[in-house]
């Protein structure tokens, strides 16, 4: 089952948000026909999203995280809450490349370099906080280590998983973000940097059967980890016809009043969920006069 932990570690003097993401993950590659390379760029993100969702303080508060690096997956953009709830959508999802050198499924040739990793905090305030950094690899987890370093100024190790089956359904997915708290010790951070690098990846682990509490503590072992909090990550769409609604009449008078003369049902589609929402000549007609 889907588990994500918020944790400490060596007396307060690292964070850790883990999870194991492969439900949530299947359910996005289904609901958007993801072929393999496609759905590890978007299970990445959507794990991303799971983590960084959960370290927002306000179950109000929303983040999103958009990468675009002229590759051609397109732009792939992930919406997440406090409660570690998640939707996604990826430009290409047929896109589907050669295995790169590593024999791994090529997501930072689908992403590209060319472009930028934006992070979207919107708190409730007048303006949301944006952050944003140059695409380092497209491999997503490198991406967002140099984003928390480089935007944040808070030294991060990052690492995310997803395998793909040849069906392209998925066997495992999940994720870790592991940061350094203000004070800390570097040569704690240079040990850590250093055992994460030589232990299997995530997504070995969970196939072994192993819960994300276990790798957590297989990581940090002698340290000392605390578990503060426990969530079920999901994959979550919160669209409605109201909101639909008011995306459709964002398109302006003068297009409404040209569909409307055209008497033709309009149909619109959800990104995040596929959902369709069908507009009649009578309920366009409603909508205009709402603008009244």
């Amino acid at each position: 089952m889907d588990k994500l932990v918020i944790a400490t570690a060596h007396d307060g003097d690292i964070r850790v948000i883990g999870a194991v993401t492969t439900e949530l993950v299947e359910e996005a590659v289904k609901i958007h026909n993801c072929a393999p390379t496609a759905a590890a760029a978007l299970g990445r993100m959507l794990t991303a999203g799971s983590l960084m969702g959960s370290m927002l303080k306000s179950e109000k508060d929303a983040l999103t995280l958009q990468i675009s690096g002229g590759g051609k997956a397109g732009t792939v953009v992930v919406t997440a809450h406090s409660d570690a709830g998640v939707k996604g959508y990826i430009g290409n999802p047929s896109v589907d490349l050669p295995l790169n050198s590593k024999g791994k499924l090529d997501v930072g040739g689908a992403i590209g370099t060319e472009g930028k990793l934006t992070i979207i905090r919107d708190m409730g305030l007048k303006e949301p906080y944006v952050g944003q950094v140059n695409i380092c690899t497209g491999e997503i987890g490198e991406d967002l280590a140099c984003y928390f370093t480089y935007s944040e100024q808070t030294p991060s190790a990052v690492g995310l998983g997803v395998l793909v089956n040849p069906d392209s359904s998925i066997k495992a997915a999940g994720g870790f973000v592991i940061q350094m708290m203000p004070g800390a010790d570097e040569l704690l951070a240079d040990m850590l940097n250093y055992r994460v690098q030589e232990i299997p990846s995530i997504t070995e682990f969970i196939v072994k059967g192993m819960s994300i509490t276990d790798i957590l503590n297989y990581i940090f072992e002698d340290m000392n980890l605390k578990i503060a909090c426990e969530m079920v990550p999901k994959y979550k769409c919160d669209c409605s016809r109201e909101r639909v609604e008011k995306a459709f009449i964002s398109i302006g008078r003068k297009d409404l009043e040209e569909i409307y003369s055209e008497g033709k049902t309009e149909e619109l589609e959800c990104h995040f969920c596929n959902k369709s929402y069908l507009f009649n000549h009578e309920q366009i007609g409603i909508l205009l006069k709402s603008l009244d």
